[in-house]
Formats: structure tokens, C-alpha cells, sequence
């Protein structure tokens, strides 16, 4: 595995525990080797030093102390080259004939944990040096591509470079136990499909937020923003797993052939929509923490929004006339991803709102993190004289099985990419068709500058507009509380 961006903060903090992790269960060829390329100075002992320093801090204190550790880090290697220089892809040939011992070394895994820069640069370079052999791969990390036309000249690019099966287009999304649950909630129980359509669905809300802000990333997140950060890959994967058909065979070409029906079939964007139904927001400072626009290289105009919500729609024969709405965004009052369905209330109400409480519509709650788990709410008589309903949960966490969802989410993709799964791997027709759909939405920012952003307020839940606009459909936001312990605890608008 050759990593570009060894000495960087994703191969430290997410790379080398999740390769740590297969080498100590034992899910990692046998000889395997590790080289990572950058522009530092290392040498091999130095790097291992480096790398053995910094997994204290990432890795499990129990594994410190046994040799696992240090044997793992013997087979880390460092090679320091200028990856935007073509001239150094022939020391990196000749490396790899060192270290295996062959003449044409093939069989590679590259990892491309660089700037988003470089992700058109390297495969061109490997190609010209001839490594990119018949049974490479290459894994990039998001974004793939800053807008349509981008995201179809990396396409391009690749394809001149790669066959589309030895390209690993990762979101460590999809490595999530959790994810993964929501296809076997779906597909593996009966008693939900014949309700999972429009029919007995009135809306779903996709929400995935964190309590922190941009953490020194300045740089990078002034060129991105929420858009291209987190709705255009992560939450639109959520919308896929929760709107997809069952594939009729469960493998990577037809899970990934209904993932990007998905994607087609999502109702182009008005100017209406453009303008009603997609609520862009800008944390602003609190009484202790600073906003957006004091952050560490952030410019004081600056537009970039830190929160968005939007309301979309799925053109087809399940869906159609159900709204999905989805948000993400920093600085909000606790860190959550989950997915909310909610039900049709039933056509006819028998009861009365005794005792303060109302029947109220169906909801399930697929949690995501933290405290994974699956929540049913349903009415259920209140004991005593009279039909007083009130709403109970039904719940599963998978802390009820003793513990957490086993498994870290990029080991889980590495080990899919060196057995070659191209199950939870994004498809370059994927790609491109979301591009296509949110692409509007950055151009009308590009030509709307005066596009309203609005500031929320650091540790609220965004801002009053997003609320406005699901008032139009009669819902409102599920806001799990600060601080959440239990599954069952929601907090009111």
C-alpha cells in the first residue's frame, strides 16, 4: 500500500489505526508492506518513530505497551518525493522494485490522502512512470470533484489512467456498521416494505451535525463549504439507502446500479427551490466561542456557509409527493447523524387529547452515531380510566449486544478494497449524476451573491428559516438534545 500524504492529519489520525487494526486481528496479507510518500524529510526509522508517537494518541492506551505495535510499525516505509513532480515517480519505481523484489511490481494499493489538488495530478503521473499496472488500485478520498465540470475532468482523467475496477472512490460513510444496518432493516424484515413507500410515508428528515467548528481548517473549508463538505456525498448516500429499490442480487454492481437510480430519479431543482427551499446558514460568535468568520484563515466577508438545509424530492412510483429534508451543519448543540421517517397519522382520529396528550403520527428513528440504534414510536392507552394515548418507543442500541458496532469504518473499506468489494465504493456514473443535480445550486450562489446566508448563533440548531420551510409541509426538525444519553430524549423546536 503506497500512501500519498503520509506525514497528514487523515493518515495519522484515520489510515494508520485503521491498517493497525486489520494487522492486529490478523486481516492483512502476510508480508504485506506500507510506504508512505510525501515531501518531509523522513527516513524509514524516522517515520516509524513519527507514526508509533502519534498512534499513542489515536490508538487504544492498552495497545501501547505490548510489541504488537512496534512489529506493525516494522513494516512502515517512507519514500520523500514532490508528488506534483513527474520527475520523482521513477526514485517511487524503483522503491517499489526494492521492496518486492520485482522487476515490473504490480498488485499496488494507492491511497491518495493529499489535497484534492492532486487528485488529477498523481494518476497521471503514476501512468507515465507505468505504475499504474493491471492489478493496481487507487482509493480518493472526497470530494471528487468542486462542481460538475471538475468532477467530469477527474472522471476523465482516471479513466485514461485506471479501468473503472481498480477505482475505490471512498466515504467512510458507507463503512459505518450503521449505514450498512440500514439496508439490513430495510431488505432483511417484511413487515416494513409494504409500508416504505408514499403511501404511508409523509416525510423523511436526514440529519448529520456536529458540535464542533472548522478546527483550524480554514483553508480548506473557505474553498468548500457544507455543499460540497457533506450534502453532496454523505447525506444524498443516506437519501440513496433510504429511497432504493432492493437490488435483485445482492453484489457491487447491482447495489451500486440502484444507488444511482436514486440519484436520477431526484426532482431537478426550480427556481422556486433555488429560492424557498434550500436555507444556507454562517455560525456566528457566542460568549465563548468565536464564529465562522474569526477562525484562523477565514476571510471577514466571507460567504461560505457552514450550515444548509434543503427539501428534496424523488421522482418516482415510490416516492413521489414525499419530501425528503436534509441537513448538516457546525457549531450546533450536539453531534448527530440520523435518519427520521415519518409516518401518515391515521386517517381517522378515535381520541381525544386527554390529559394533555395527543395520538400522534408514527415515527422511526435510524441512528447513526452516537448511540446507535433503531427507535419505533407508536400510541399506546395511558393505564387508567377513560383512552388517554400517549406515544411509547420501542428501541434497539447496539450497546444492548455488548458494545458498539465492531469495526472501524475506513478498516472495513480498506479490507473491501484489497479483497476487491467495490460494494460501498462510489461509481463514477454516481458521481456524476449528483454533480448534475446540485450543481444548480452552486451556480445560482455563483450568480446570486446577494443569495440571503444567514448566522446562527454558535450551539443552536441553525437557523429559524430551515424551521419555516418544513412548516410548509406541516413538520418540523427532530432535535436530539445536548448531551444525549438516551435514544428516547428529544428536545422541543
Amino acid at each position: 500500500m503506497i500512501i500519498f500524504g503520509a506525514s497528514g492529519d487523515l493518515t495519522k489520525r484515520k489510515l494508520i489505526p485503521a491498517l493497525y487494526n486489520l494487522y492486529k486481528d490478523n486481516r492483512l496479507p502476510e508480508g504485506f508492506a506500507v510506504l508512505g510518500i510525501g515531501r518531509t524529510g523522513y527516513r524509514d526509522d524516522t517515520y516509524r518513530t513519527y507514526i508509533r508517537t502519534e498512534m499513542e494518541r489515536f490508538v487504544a492506551s492498552e495497545e501501547h505497551a505490548g510489541g504488537r505495535m512496534t512489529d506493525f510499525c516494522n513494516h512502515l516505509y517512507y519514500l520523500s518525493l514532490n508528488p506534483a513532480e513527474a520527475a520523482d515517480y521513477g526514485n517511487l519505481d524503483a522503491r517499489l522494485r526494492e521492496l518486492t523484489g520485482e522487476q515490473e511490481p504490480d498488485g499496488m494499493l494507492y491511497y491518495l490522502a493529499t489535497p484534492p489538488s492532486l487528485y488529477g495530478v498523481i494518476p497521471l503521473h503514476l501512468k507515465t512512470a507505468r505504475l499504474n499496472r493491471p492489478h493496481t488500485r487507487i482509493i480518493v478520498e472526497k470530494p471528487f470533484g468542486y462542481d460538475l465540470e471538475s468532477a467530469r475532468e477527474l472522471n476523465r482523467i482516471y479513466a485514461s489512467v485506471f479501468e473503472e475496477h481498480q477505482i475505490y472512490r471512498i466515504d467512510h460513510f458507507l463503512g459505518k456498521e450503521t449505514a450498512q444496518n440500514i439496508l439490513a432493516f430495510r431488505f432483511a424484515n417484511g413487515i416494513f416494505e409494504p409500508l416504505w413507500n408514499r403511501n404511508y410515508i409523509d416525510y423523511v428528515e436526514i440529519t448529520a451535525v456536529e458540535n464542533l467548528g472548522i478546527e483550524q481548517r480554514g483553508g480548506f473549508y473557505e474553498g468548500t463549504g457544507a455543499l460540497r463538505d457533506m450534502v453532496q456525498n454523505h447525506l444524498i448516500q443516506l437519501v440513496a439507502l433510504t429511497a432504493m429499490e432492493p437490488p435483485a442480487v445482492f453484489n457491487a454492481d447491482n447495489f451500486r446500479n440502484e444507488v444511482v437510480k436514486v440519484y436520477e430519479s431526484l426532482s431537478p431543482l426550480t427556481e422556486e427551490d433555488l429560492n424557498e427551499h434550500i436555507v444556507r446558514g454562517q455560525y456566528t460568535a457566542s460568549a465563548t466561542k468565536p464564529g465562522y468568520r474569526e477562525e484562523k484563515n477565514v476571510a471577514s466577508d466571507s460567504r461560505t456557509e457552514t450550515y444548509i438545509a434543503m427539501k428534496i424530492g424523488i421522482d418516482n412510483w415510490r416516492w413521489s409527493g414525499v419530501p425528503f429534508y436534509i441537513r448538516t451543519g457546525k457549531q450546533m448543540p450536539t453531534k448527530v447523524t440520523e435518519i427520521v421517517v415519518h409516518f401518515r397519522e391515521t386517517p381517522h382520529q378515535m381520541f381525544r387529547c386527554e390529559g394533555g396528550h395527543c395520538p400522534r403520527a408514527n415515527k422511526l428513528i435510524l441512528r447513526l452515531q452516537p448511540n446507535e440504534g433503531i427507535v419505533l414510536k407508536f400510541g399506546m392507552k395511558v393505564p387508567g380510566p377513560g383512552f388517554d394515548v400517549k406515544q411509547v418507543m420501542m428501541d434497539f442500541s447496539y450497546s444492548d449486544l455488548g458494545g458498539l458496532p465492531a469495526g472501524d469504518a475506513y478498516a472495513r473499506l480498506i479490507e473491501d478494497c484489497i479483497q476487491g468489494d467495490q460494494t460501498l465504493f462510489t461509481r463514477s456514473d454516481a458521481v456524476d449524476a449528483s454533480w448534475r443535480f446540485f450543481n444548480p445550486v452552486l451556480k445560482y450562489w455563483q450568480e446570486h451573491p446577494d443569495a440571503p446566508l444567514y448566522g446562527y448563533p454558535v450551539g443552536t440548531w441553525g437557523p429559524l428559516e430551515s424551521e419555516a420551510m418544513m412548516r410548509e409541509h406541516g413538520a418540523e426538525w427532530t432535535n436530539p438534545c445536548k448531551n444525549l444519553t438516551n435514544t428516547d430524549e428529544y428536545c422541543e423546536l
